[in-house]
Parts: C-alpha cells; structure tokens; sequence
C-alpha cells in the first residue's frame, strides 16, 4: 500500500483559511508596511493569501521575539517546547502584541 503524502500544507483546510468577509481582501497596509523594533513581541498569524515567506503551520499563534532583519523579512525567535527555533518571515504573516 502507497503512504499518502504528507505535504507542507498538510491538514491546514481550517487553519489557513480566510473569514467569509475577507475572502480576497488584502490585509491593511498598516500591517504590510509597520516596522518592527528589536526586542519587539510579535504573534505570528499566516496569512494564507501571501504564500511567500509562509511559515510552517506549526508555528501559527505562536509569539515570538524580533531579533533581526534579513532584506524584508524579519528574523523571529520562537520556542517551540523547550527548542529555541529561528524564523525569518515577512511582515505580512507577524501581527504586533497588544500590551
């Protein structure tokens, strides 16, 4: 018997899906252009309409940590259990903590 295959996007029919309100919407441009500052908190929410610099499912809700810049990309210390992991995701995808 074939395994069936286990893509990147495997299994995110509901995690990476848009409300019926903002079908097609692109996000504000508040949100594409804001500029993060180190040491800044950040949740990272996909936004299934960018597909470049999509992180990983796994990650999504998480919050993280800015600790650099790579060209648009922001670099993203996340700890994943007791793993440190180093994500490098544009802005489209990071939403900044309230508080």
């Amino acid at each position: 018997m074939v395994k069936p295959p286990r893509g990147y996007r495997h299994r995110t029919r509901k995690l990476l899906r848009k409300k019926v309100r903002e079908k097609g919407a692109i996000p504000k441009l508040s949100v594409i252009l804001r500029e993060y500052k180190l040491g800044e908190r950040v949740a990272i929410k996909i936004d299934p309409s960018f597909h470049y610099g999509m992180p990983h499912r796994r990650f999504h809700g998480l919050t993280g940590v800015i600790t650099g810049k790579r060209g648009r990309a922001y670099e993203v210390e996340v700890y994943l259990g007791r793993k440190k992991k180093i994500l490098y995701v544009p802005p489209e995808h990071l939403r900044p903590l309230k508080g």
